[in-house]
């Protein structure tokens, strides 16, 4: 097994730039071992706009506990760089995601970053992400792994890589996309295109949320960018994904498509 990759150092951006309100959504579900690291590595990038929101589904393991104490380390008097949303159940990580999301944009965020909060997406991609969407106005910028450039854990089996491909290659196939890693948790979202893409009117509980909020904004006429990350294994908890969670992921393209074909899509962006 190859020892483990160094973490790529964040792409320094102009000033101005690094003072625009990103907000980073992380839900989590018993991810206290994880979460430390991962505030402490969101805090250290030089972007000066950066806030970060746990959003805990009551997990039993008390990462809600753990987030409360990182924020109270992090917040400065007169600027909040954490907050902690307590959901009360564990209802799934698309509802989670777009409780997370409406909040972040109530709250002024010119951009949100998906994020997992396991050590797989690489935070110093974030700062390379937000130059994206402000240089060229992308709406959404995806951190893809199957893009040139683009990589997978070595510790990922080949049956693993096998199935993460072919679900991308499902989804976008049935859905007619060209975005080369629908599936990807590592997303960037300008404000206005997630209040088009009506995250409260979103049907997918786990996973498939991925796929229908990029779904929505392409069909609202947003643009959709790619840029490649090495995606890592997590190093410690496990896998949220189940049975439950699987089949929804297999059945979201086919109710999204059968959508599409009876009508053009709500709130339609002019170009």
């Amino acid at each position: 097994m190859s020892p483990p990759r160094t973490p790529a150092a964040a792409t320094p951006l102009p000033a101005e730039w690094g003072r625009t309100p990103l907000t980073v959504v992380m839900p989590t579900y018993n991810e206290a071992q994880n979460l430390p690291t991962m505030a402490e590595a969101l805090m250290a990038l030089p972007l000066e706009g950066l806030r970060l929101l746990v959003v805990d589904d009551n997990s039993p393991d008390g990462t809600g506990t753990v987030a409360e104490q990182l924020a109270e380390k992090y917040n400065e008097p007169g600027r909040t760089r954490m907050g902690v949303m307590h959901r009360t159940t564990k209802d799934g990580l698309g509802r989670a995601y777009a409780a997370g999301m409406e909040r972040a944009v109530a709250e002024g965020a010119a951009y949100v970053l998906q994020m997992d909060a396991d050590g797989s997406h690489p935070t110093g991609k974030i700062s390379e992400m937000l130059g994206v969407a402000l240089a060229t106005g992308a709406d959404v910028v995806v951190g893809s792994r199957y893009v040139p450039g683009g990589t997978l854990s070595d510790a990922w089996k080949a049956h693993r890589k096998l199935l993460s491909r072919w679900a991308n290659a499902y989804a976008s196939g049935i859905l007619g996309t060209r975005v080369r890693d629908i599936t990807s948790g590592f997303n960037l979202w300008s404000a206005d295109a997630l209040r088009a893409v009506g995250l409260g009117s979103v049907d997918s509980a786990g996973y498939s949320f991925q796929v229908e909020t990029k779904y929505r904004a392409l069909r609202a006429g947003f643009t959709v960018m790619e840029v490649p990350i090495h995606f890592e294994d997590r190093t410690a908890g496990e896998s949220k994904m189940n049975l439950a969670v699987q089949l929804e992921s297999v059945a979201m393209p086919w109710r999204l498509r059968s959508r599409a074909l009876r009508g053009p899509a709500a709130g339609k962006r002019s170009r």
